[in-house]
């Protein structure tokens, strides 16, 4: 089939298998170098032309797209052991944060799904159906009582926003200089964690109740 030369003379089988090979090399591409990456080194790589990857992903973006989406599992199993045990919701949420901003630093290729600072992604992504699922799959993995908190289904999808928003602004600001860990956790904990824990639910009822 045509576009299959190369490959380190082991050509995949079908288009399927083209697409996730190339998939791997963007993420071990990624992973070692920790910087962000284009079609021309994923092609060199692989010992293709770029016109055989740009088949298959026809922009840098659409590349790194389904290179975030194939290394959700694998964070989300990370994050997971990172904020086992902790069952106050700030305190959970705040050392979640921590982690993303780090691992994306690490990762460019997880900015993808929440923010938009991977280059040329359109802001809008960082509140797209993909990146609040990707939230929402995140605080799930929490040692959380979700509902002993006030917080239903709703309020949950708000939060997730919230905090994406939250990581945007240290994605695009950092800050000059940038906080470190133990300042940031001090930060977002005294801040960030105010607002979760205001407990959104049960204030809506006492307002309604109030203004009944």
């Amino acid at each position: 089939m045509a576009g299959r030369r190369g490959w380190g003379g082991n050509p995949p089988s079908d288009d399927d298998e083209a697409a996730r090979r190339i998939v791997a090399v963007a993420i071990e591409l990624t992973s070692r170098t920790g910087t962000a990456i284009g079609i021309s080194d994923v092609a060199e790589a692989l010992g293709v032309i770029r016109q055989t990857v740009y088949r298959y992903f026809p922009s840098t973006d659409a590349l790194m797209r389904a290179v975030a989406i194939a290394s959700v599992a694998e964070f989300l199993d990370r994050l997971t052991e990172q904020v086992a045990g902790l069952h106050d919701p700030a305190e959970a949420m705040t050392e979640g944060v921590v982690f993303t901003l780090a691992e994306v630093s690490r990762t460019p290729h997880l900015g993808w799904l929440v923010s938009s600072s991977y280059a040329n992604v359109d802001p809008g992504s960082l509140v797209s159906d993909e990146a609040l699922d990707f939230g929402m799959q995140m605080i799930r993995r929490f040692d959380v009582d979700w509902e002993s908190y006030g917080y239903d289904e709703e309020s949950l999808h708000e939060l997730v926003e919230f905090c994406l928003r939250t990581q945007q602004s240290f994605f695009t600001a950092p800050g000059n200089p940038p906080r470190g860990e133990a300042e940031l956790r001090r930060y977002l904990r005294r801040w960030m964690g105010s607002a979760i824990l205001a407990q959104p639910t049960r204030l809506a009822m006492n307002s309604a109740v109030q203004q009944s």
